[in-house]
């Protein structure tokens, strides 16, 4: 079985370091699904990465081509913005592993598309107090700090990850990880690719 690992997980509950440090870790053979975005670029991100950066009339181009696997909108501070997975996200015709970050609806959407015997979620967990102090240093760092958008994110993850969204997810105790010590949690969630890896 040629799974596809998903990372999935609150906001600042650091999904995007552990998705890189994975994705660096040439024993695991993970090839990235990147997924696409119509907000802007931030500080740090390069095109194709962590995201491929598109406009609204290229959104709609692909709907209409039926290339949309999944979207969700959010109604930001600054307007709408799209994140979505096209169906070239990963080539179903080579048998290898694959690496993707979101959303626990975005997981969801994609185990209908591919089949729950194919989509494994990886829940990276944070106590909420320290992901709120985690999320303000974050946007602080930034340049350009954004608190009226990383209040709505936070806020908005307790309905988004709800104990009844993740078990509709099907997301057990040994997919979820605890993120107190950032290395530690990596190599976790490594034990665990290579132990589905082994299957």
């Amino acid at each position: 079985m040629r799974y596809i690992f998903y990372i999935t997980g609150k906001s600042a509950s650091g999904k995007d370091s552990i998705y890189k440090a994975l994705l660096e870790d040439k024993e695991l053979r993970l090839n990235p699904m990147v997924l696409y975005t119509t907000r802007p670029m931030r500080d740090g991100e390069r095109e194709g990465k962590e995201y491929f950066f598109v406009d609204e009339n290229t959104y709609k181009k692909l709907e209409e081509e039926n290339k949309v696997i999944e979207c969700r909108t959010y109604n930001t501070v600054h307007g709408p913005w799209r994140y979505f997975t096209v169906s070239t996200a990963i080539d179903e015709d080579r048998e290898e592993y694959y690496l993707g970050i979101g959303t626990l609806e975005s997981f969801i959407h994609l185990k209908e598309y591919y089949g729950s015997g194919r989509m494994l979620p990886l829940y990276i967990e944070v106590e909420d107090g320290d992901r709120l102090i985690r999320a303000i240093r974050r946007e602080k760092a930034s340049g350009h700090p954004d608190y009226k958008e990383m209040c709505r994110r936070y806020i908005a993850d307790d309905m988004d990850f709800s104990e009844e969204m993740l078990s509709k997810a099907g997301i057990i105790n040994e997919l979820r990880f605890e993120n107190k010590d950032l290395k530690e949690c990596i190599e976790a969630v490594r034990s665990t690719i290579i132990g589905y890896q082994s299957k």
